[in-house]
């Protein structure tokens, strides 16, 4: 791995076995998070965003996922075979995630402080109860949180879903770890709110240095917060690039149809809006060649059958699309 380089994922490919046979949701997929760098992974509901990261700290769904190649380098280890108890310590105190919907992800039986201990009891086993509840005050404090003591003795449906998120996000910083995963952090949030949390993420960021993986499929997010791009579609990259290239020259025709279906304020009211025809396809009939062939209006011939690599772009970029030229532009 290279020095600047805190996790590197590498071939991944992971299957589900379903009612129609066994389906792999990511294939082939590879990146590099940096240090102190923000790398958002954007695309369409069910593209494999989700059980990427989900991946990464192997919490997927037993019996039914299965990791059937590729590795997870962090610090060294691969995660995809380190021992499950040293999993156990990596989790949260060096790779913590925050989940996308917190009414879900947080137990709606027990109150955040109860939450909240668990964590240190998990990783700092030694600390007081005083200490504990000392730490859980001041980082409710740190994501913005009026009134943490209240908040503290409160259940999740006693709470809106912009603090239930500080929440989740308080709990995910409480070790301060090496990596940060976010999973659609503004999930059924308004605009405001969406604002504040994701300007939260990045003070935090700015201010221990950690790396972050933002998943969305909100490229306005992306455009204002993250520092490099892994665009996906059906359980593939289509496209990795530093944000600015991406937006000011997007390469595959997939990233092209997602930045020409954003909603601008010079368009005219009532304009019909550019989309990109057709469905993806089931994971299940996946179909020879481009996976975004059927979809795509510069197709040829070859790309219904010869599923193409991910090729050099430019400086730092890739694209896997058969009309791009292996020569930098």
């Amino acid at each position: 791995m290279k020095k600047d380089v805190v996790l590197e994922v590498r071939d991944l490919v992971v299957a589900f076995d379903t009612d129609q046979g066994r389906v792999r949701a990511v294939d082939g997929v590879g990146f590099e998070l940096k240090k102190g760098s923000i790398l958002g992974i954007a695309g369409e509901s069910g593209c494999g965003k989700s059980v990427t990261a989900l991946s990464i700290i192997r919490l997927l769904p037993r019996p039914v996922s299965s990791i059937l190649a590729g590795q997870v380098l962090f610090q060294g280890k691969n995660l995809l075979t380190t021992p499950i108890r040293q999993m156990h310590k990596i989790r949260g105190r060096k790779i913590a995630m925050i989940f996308q919907e917190p009414m879900t992800a947080l137990n709606p039986v027990h109150s955040v402080e109860r939450q909240m201990k668990e964590v240190f009891e998990l990783h700092f086993p030694r600390l007081t109860a005083v200490s504990v509840r000392d730490r859980s005050l001041e980082m409710l404090t740190r994501v913005g949180i009026p009134d943490p003591g209240q908040v503290l003795k409160k259940y999740p449906h006693q709470l809106s879903g912009g603090i239930r998120q500080r929440v989740m996000i308080a709990m995910a910083l409480s070790c301060e770890p090496d990596i940060l995963i976010a999973d659609e952090p503004t999930t059924a949030l308004d605009v405001t709110v969406q604002a504040q949390i994701l300007e939260l993420i990045k003070a935090l960021k700015e201010k221990s240095g950690m790396s972050i993986i933002l998943i969305t499929h909100d490229l306005g997010v992306i455009a204002e917060n993250c520092d490099q791009v892994v665009v996906m579609y059906a359980g593939r990259i289509a496209e990795t690039a530093d944000v600015r290239s991406l937006f000011k020259n997007p390469l595959h025709p997939y990233t092209k149809g997602l930045l020409a279906s954003i909603v601008s304020r010079a368009e005219i009211s009532k304009t019909v809006l550019p989309t990109i025809e057709g469905n993806v396809p089931s994971l299940s009939n996946m179909p020879a060649g481009c996976r975004f062939a059927q979809r795509c209006p510069f197709v040829k011939q070859i790309c219904l059958h010869v599923t193409p690599g991910e090729v050099p772009a430019g400086k730092g970029r890739t694209a896997a699309c058969h009309l791009i030229n292996e020569e930098p532009e």
